[in-house]
């Protein structure tokens, strides 16, 4: 009896591929001219005022944060794969358990196909609960607005 228990079990930890696909590596969005003035002007004026402080390490960070922004705006994102399997997420290599919580990009994919996969062996909540940085961030994002609005 014993060999077939363990080959019972070996059968329930055979991984099935329910669906497969490519995405970006990260969030991508192409700036315009403008947005990178407006930050450019905003560095120059805290790298002002932080140069009559005398804070050469924060000018450096700033600077650093900066180059980053561009970076970032600039160069596009690779192409990585993701795997749903009834063992988990399979996402640019690296296995997560269903336990385990993950951000991934869908990439075209149905989302209610996606959903309902995942929701077979983890809750789902439609959308998250706002923090106060969340609603902060909205009206510093109104206030100041670092590019022109899509129209």
């Amino acid at each position: 009896m014993e060999p077939e228990a363990a080959q019972g079990e070996k059968e329930t930890k055979r991984e099935e591929v329910y669906l497969s696909w490519t995405s970006p590596s990260r969030l991508f969005k192409h700036r315009d001219k403008d947005f990178f003035t407006n930050i450019a002007a905003i560095v120059f004026l805290l790298t002002v005022i932080l140069v009559f402080a005398r804070e050469y390490l924060l000018i450096l960070a700033l600077l650093s944060i900066a180059f980053l922004v561009y970076v970032l705006s600039t160069v596009p994102p690779e192409e990585v794969k993701h795997r749903i399997t009834n063992l988990g997420i399979e996402s640019v290599g690296h296995f997560y358990r269903w336990e385990e919580r993950i951000i991934i990009l869908l990439a075209g994919q149905d989302r209610a196909k996606v959903r309902e996969l995942v929701a077979k062996n983890i809750p789902f909540r439609e959308q998250p609960e706002k923090s106060w940085v969340d609603n902060a961030a909205h009206w510093l994002t109104e206030k100041i607005p670092l590019e022109k609005p899509a129209s």
